[in-house]
């Protein structure tokens, strides 16, 4: 917990826990809105996808932008952006004038524009924390995201009780404002630019080159967004099915929620030496504790269960975001970061789908059964794939330092992938 006592590092862990309570009560409250105005199921999952769809397309080829650009101003201009985007739909809402094309294209651009953010925010970690303690500053960054996030739609139903749905969006927009203050309040050493200037075409090429060059990390991003999409959609469309009831439901949900938030917190305490192995691992810990969901007899089984699975979700990405952070030169790192949160979008949006599928076709206990098989077999693949390419050793010639610059050796290589042809 010394990270605590770093006056940056606790400015953004401060800023982003205030910024996903935010986005957690954004997401309960746009969704009980459009089933407000509409009472149909499919207009809530229209705006749910509204949510993803955006950053999926997008968030890759902004996220150039954070390597070539300031990304603390970046994140700054991000955050009064959104506070922007909710205040317009905080007249409409007051005037009634808020319809479902209105809501889905403010959640939309909501998302558009927050598509660099996480990018921005995860590759400026290395700037303001030494290489040894990537690690844990990911953790404690998660604890406070899963966290916030987890608390953010409880506390929707006081501000409805109390207030409003207008409240609820002024309390939003405050989330994005005291985000924008903190990370303003940070102090920050730019990355040594670039040689020469780059253009966003040329820049997404080279990044893409660099994560290529680095095999470890392209195999961890492709089984993380795999399995992704095999398990999320059981979270929310198969639990349902098992449970049958909403307020079991719920309980569960928040089970697995306070699970990973544990799991991110024990994660701080703990040095793994091999990120990428650890990282594919814990989604087969993950299938094997998923598998059996489906025949849960009990609240008690399934909280049982889903506690373990909580976990494992916690060592899924903690690990990923380090191992990313160490092995990628800092001027490529906030597009490797947004490769892998585009491919997060994409599989968040599709999951459901892929649930209610296996269940319709198979039934709820075959369909859980195989989706844990299924990430089971991805992550033995993946394991036996990061043999064969050799994946190295954490802190074995990192290119992210803790100014952000890269070693010598790092820069040596960072040249030749970023080289281009005469």
């Amino acid at each position: 917990m010394s990270l605590l006592r770093d006056r940056n590092f606790l400015l953004l862990f401060v800023g982003q826990g205030i910024s996903r309570f935010g986005d957690g009560l954004y997401t309960a409250a746009t969704a009980w809105l459009a089933w407000s105005l509409t009472k149909d199921p499919t207009a809530v999952a229209v705006v749910s996808v509204s949510a993803f769809a955006p950053a999926f397309v997008a968030t890759f080829v902004v996220a150039s932008y954070a390597d070539r650009r300031d990304r603390r101003k970046l994140m700054i201009a991000t955050d009064l952006a959104r506070v922007a985007v909710v205040a317009v739909a905080l007249v409409l809402l007051s005037l009634n004038l808020l319809s479902l094309p209105l809501l889905v294209a403010t959640t939309a651009l909501l998302a558009l524009i927050g598509a660099p953010f996480a990018p921005a925010r995860n590759a400026i970690v290395p700037q303001i924390v030494p290489v040894d303690r990537l690690q844990q500053a990911n953790g404690l960054l998660q604890v406070a995201f899963r966290a916030a996030f987890f608390v953010g739609p409880l506390m929707l139903a006081p501000l409805l009780a109390f207030g409003s749905l207008q409240s609820v969006l002024v309390v939003n927009g405050l989330t994005f404002l005291g985000s924008a203050v903190a990370v303003a309040a940070i102090r920050v050493t730019r990355p040594a630019p670039t040689s020469g200037q780059t253009g966003l075409w040329s820049d997404l090429a080279a990044g893409l080159r660099a994560v290529r060059a680095a095999p470890e990390v392209l195999v961890v991003i492709v089984t993380f967004v795999l399995a992704l999409a095999l398990t999320n959609g059981f979270l929310t469309v198969g639990l349902v099915a098992v449970v049958g009831q909403g307020g079991q439901y719920g309980l569960l949900l928040g089970v697995a929620g306070i699970a990973e938030v544990v799991g991110a917190l024990l994660l701080t305490g703990l040095r793994i030496r091999r990120l990428a192995l650890a990282a594919v691992l814990a989604w087969a810990l993950l299938g094997i504790f998923r598998a059996p969901l489906g025949t849960a007899a009990s609240t008690t089984v399934a909280a049982l269960l889903l506690t373990a699975t909580g976990l494992a979700s916690a060592l899924t990405d903690i690990p990923l975001i380090a191992l990313v952070q160490q092995r990628i030169p800092s001027h490529h790192l906030a597009k490797a970061l947004g490769l892998w949160e585009a491919g997060v979008a994409g599989a968040l949006a599709i999951s459901p789908l892929v649930a209610s599928t296996a269940i319709t076709l198979t039934g709820v206990e075959n369909a859980f059964l195989l989706s844990g098989a299924a990430v089971v077999a991805l992550a033995v693949t993946a394991t036996l794939t990061l043999a064969c390419v050799g994946a190295r050793q954490p802190g074995q010639g990192p290119f992210a330092t803790a100014d952000g610059t890269a070693n010598v050796a790092a820069a040596e290589e960072a040249a030749a992938i970023t080289a281009k042809p005469e």
